[in-house]
């Protein structure tokens, strides 16, 4: 029998983000018993401070956008101003049903017990919180990211920001100078453009959203420009100054930006420190938990999901990878999961969606005389016209074999990577999408036509 600060489980889960939360339900659905440990709140960074309030955020800018630009539709409407109250309200009630409906899920179940406090792992297979000691046969961690910063760049919470203090913030800023050029850097600066904000990006790499295709990289700087949001790619920065106003931002050549507000949008670090991996000879890579492919970290029945296990900071990889684990502790041996078939979405106006390989990558790995490339403008799709949005669909294939990378931009396209995350993951061929009907009128129908035309017959586009 266990000690009274001892407890016993199938798995002990360390983190309840959309990693750790998913293998609980998955585990406890095959009938293991599951410890799942949380110190923040249920749910993680993508429920509390990440995916969901970010797109709640994006959801009131479009409004916005659509108030100020409605006549351009015949219908006469104001834009009076950005309450932010009542923004948040709006988004902080989102989270509250998601979170309640979360808990639910997880509190019903009598095969989980959820360790509200902070954990450690003190032994190879053992968690311990608040004094008491969760023994897993297996141990899942699952701890999640934090928002990074820049050596020399001291976060304070009021000039000098990351996504956390933006997400909760109760006025609109005059300015605000954005560095990094990534998903979350240009997802705030498309909300806070839509809010009336002076917006500056400052990104050390060469173009915007660097880990995409180029071509939808360009894109959208094109539509930034067209929004009036400023941008500076390929200028690392240097240092930054309060000001007596705000901050003031040297980047490389000596050249200054000034704003109100500095928000530090450079990436998630993964939040693993002091948590006692190393100590129990968990293998570690600047911070990251090594695993093989099938999430096994270096000691044995120890796993690692999320985003602490190099590869795409995504909360539906997290999740998917959660299912996985659950279900390769219970035997069910699944299939490993293809990194490069995780659908890639970034919210700002206009939406990039991604699934695959880029050009780039495809002609590295295939060769450059086997990669062919199609792209279908949305100028020629009925819905599109309507939404008064442009764009394209870029499709990636191989010569004489399955389309290997799908990369689209354009209002609402993230809606469309769905189809687009099928025809890679079971390698389909153009010709076999081209025979598949795509209702009219939708921006879905782009997907059918560029496929149509890859397979050799353009209907409404030029091959």
């Amino acid at each position: 029998m266990s000690e009274p600060n001892e407890a016993t489980f199938d798995i002990v889960i360390l983190g309840g983000g959309s990693g750790g939360y998913a293998t609980a339900l998955r585990a406890a659905q095959l009938g293991l018993k599951v410890a799942l440990v949380e110190k923040g709140k249920l749910g993680g960074t993508c429920l509390h401070n990440g995916c969901i309030p970010t797109k709640a955020l994006l959801h009131a800018a479009e409004i916005a956008d659509q108030a100020r630009e409605s006549e351009q539709f015949g219908v006469k409407a104001e834009l009076i101003g950005i309450d932010m109250a009542g923004v948040n309200a709006y988004k902080d009630g989102v989270i509250a049903r998601l979170y309640k409906g979360l808990q639910g899920l997880v509190g019903s179940s009598k095969d989980i017990t959820f360790v509200a406090g902070a954990g450690k792992l003190v032994g190879k297979n053992v968690v311990e919180v608040d004094g008491k000691r969760y023994t897993g046969r297996n141990v899942v961690l699952a701890s999640g990211s934090y928002a990074k910063s820049l050596p020399g760049l001291e976060v304070d919470g009021e000039r000098i920001i990351t996504s956390d203090h933006a997400l909760t913030m109760d006025r609109v800023p005059s300015s605000v100078i954005v560095l990094g050029g990534g998903v979350i850097g240009v997802e705030f600066a498309s909300v806070w453009k839509s809010f009336g904000v002076d917006v500056t990006i400052v990104e050390a790499l060469p173009r915007l959203v660097a880990a995409e295709d180029e071509e939808s990289s360009k894109a959208l700087e094109r539509a930034f420009r067209k929004r009036k949001i400023n941008f500076k790619v390929g200028k690392p920065f240097e240092k930054v100054e309060k000001t007596e106003n705000g901050v003031k931002l040297t980047i490389q050549g000596g050249e200054t930006v000034e704003a109100e507000l500095l928000l530090v949008a450079v990436g998630r670090g993964p939040n693993t420190a002091n948590l006692g991996y190393e100590e129990q000879g968990v293998k570690m890579d600047r911070g990251y938990v090594l695993t093989d492919e099938r999430l096994r970290t270096s000691v044995p029945n120890v796993y690692a999901v999320g985003d602490i296990v190099p590869g795409l900071q995504l909360a539906h990889r997290g999740f998917q990878q959660g299912i996985f684990v659950a279900e390769e502790i219970a035997g069910q041996t699944p299939a490993v999961i293809d990194e490069v078939g995780i659908p890639r979405v970034t919210y700002c106006d206009p939406e990039l969606a991604s699934v695959g390989l880029t050009e780039t990558k495809a002609k590295e790995q295939y060769g450059a005389d086997k990669v062919k490339t199609y792209n279908y403008n949305l100028a020629g799709n009925g819905k599109s016209q309507i939404l008064k949005t442009t764009g394209f669909v870029k499709l990636v294939r191989v010569e004489d074999g399955p389309v290997v990378g799908v990369h689209m931009i354009g209002a609402r396209v993230g809606e469309l990577i769905g189809e687009a995350q099928l025809i890679y993951n079971w390698e389909a061929y153009p010709a076999e999408v081209a025979q598949l009907v795509h209702a009219h009128p939708t921006q879905n129908e782009a997907l059918g036509e560029a496929h149509l035309a890859l397979a050799g017959k353009p209907l409404h586009s030029h091959a």
